[in-house]
């Protein structure tokens, strides 16, 4: 072995080392980082062909660094629902202020302020479809491509409201009420056996009380006088609906007329009044109307399918993003980039788009992280392996130097 050989294998050896080294510095560095997959240095010879017998010349050691991008990470929850952790294979899709597609394993979204949209430690933006009104993506997902991926961003769902179209009465009607003369009742004259009110909604949220008149007009007939309860000018000539009941021998609901009118300002309404009952009891009634007030986003909720639900105030969700969940055939040879993110590269394969749960695709849970898969007490020992082959090359190197110094005083 020549001394330029030894030479370069003690540097070659401490280079290899030395990157070993980097590699265990970057992965402690990131052993609390959501999402992070620790990188390891593998060693490979490089050996020169053709050496003769009693004379040898070194070869030297190349390092290949690469990542455990497929290596799931432990799950831990949190108290935020718009943490997001995939248990299984995938990657979320995210973007960057240019709107160029990324991969990541790092769910820590929240809201960001000045968007609307949700956004990562790394400032990346989730991505997701939209949903139409039957829940369905818009655009149909492409298979190998992010096009029509969007931010998820709840901005546009500030408001909601919805007007009564609907409702329930029961309960029951007294049968020993006194029968009221037609010439005094409601709607031609003032008098009724009973009033009571229930609360609807126009067409632009605003609340509409509806004040009932029930009014026994024979021994198995009531009629129902129903006013709008803002404008009592109304009462009693001038109703918005009158509807009448008749009942059986036994007290139960034989027919109903005219159960439908039109909420002012709002839309045709029918009140269902099949369950009132005509029976020796007091009067014990409820009713029910759909519709609601203008209601704003509170927050979100994700399913485990990747569903994103805005939640209003009170408590209604409407479906308005999936997320999809991306996949390449080589996670381990994904690019990885500053962020904690992943860009594909010839050896990992092209972009695979999806959902969670389908086609070997983990699932999205929602108040989870998944966190670095770096084992700390591994990388030490790492280190201290890097470190004591380190100075076992160094020894190398000193010694081939001052075998070279020795040569160059024998010239002199």
């Amino acid at each position: 072995m020549s001394l330029i050989s030894v030479l370069r294998t003690g540097t070659s050896g401490m280079n290899a080392q030395s990157n070993r080294i980097s590699t265990v510095a970057e992965n402690i560095q990131n052993s609390s980082t959501t999402g992070y997959k620790r990188g390891s240095t593998e060693f490979s010879s490089l050996l020169i062909d053709g050496n003769a017998s009693g004379n040898y010349t070194s070869g030297a050691v190349e390092t290949t660094i690469r990542r455990s991008v497929n290596e799931q990470g432990p799950v831990t929850f949190t108290t935020s629902k718009t943490d997001l952790a995939i248990q299984g294979n995938g990657f979320f899709v995210v973007s960057d202020q240019s709107g160029a597609p990324s991969l990541t394993r790092a769910g820590n979204f929240v809201r960001d302020d000045a968007t609307g949209s949700l956004v990562n430690a790394g400032g990346f933006a989730l991505m997701g479809y939209a949903l139409d009104v039957n829940g369905q993506p818009s655009p149909v997902p492409s298979l190998n491509s992010t096009d029509g991926m969007v931010p998820v961003n709840l901005t546009a769902f500030n408001l909601k409201s919805a007007p009564s179209t609907s409702g329930t009465f029961s309960g029951n009607l007294p049968y020993d009420a006194a029968v009221i003369p037609a010439a005094t009742a409601v709607p031609a004259g003032s008098a009724y056996s009973k009033k009571t009110s229930l609360v609807t909604f126009d067409n632009v949220g605003q609340k509409v009380t509806l004040d009932m008149y029930l009014v026994k007009t024979g021994a198995d007939t009531w009629s129902t006088s129903i006013y709008d309860a803002g404008v009592p000018a109304n009462f009693p000539a001038t109703p918005l609906n009158t509807a009448t009941m008749t009942f059986d021998s036994v007290g139960k609901i034989a027919s109903t007329t005219g159960g439908t009118f039109t909420i002012p300002n709002g839309k045709s309404f029918t009140l269902d009044t099949k369950n009132v009952t005509q029976l020796g009891a007091p009067y014990d009634l409820t009713g029910t109307a759909n519709g609601q007030a203008p209601s704003a986003v509170t927050g979100s909720e994700f399913d485990a399918d990747g569903t994103v639900y805005a939640i209003y105030e009170d408590n209604s969700k409407v479906a308005a993003f999936k997320v999809a969940v991306a996949d390449v055939g080589s996670p381990d040879n994904l690019e990885p980039r500053a962020g904690n993110i992943y860009r594909t590269t010839n050896a990992s394969g092209d972009i695979q788009i999806g959902f969670a749960g389908i086609g070997g695709r983990g699932v999205i849970k929602s108040g989870a992280l998944e966190q670095s898969n770096v084992d700390v007490s591994t990388e030490l020992t790492s280190m201290i392996e890097s470190q004591t082959v380190y100075t076992a090359n160094s020894k190398v190197f000193m010694t081939g130097n001052e075998m070279l110094d020795t040569l160059m005083n024998l010239k002199r």
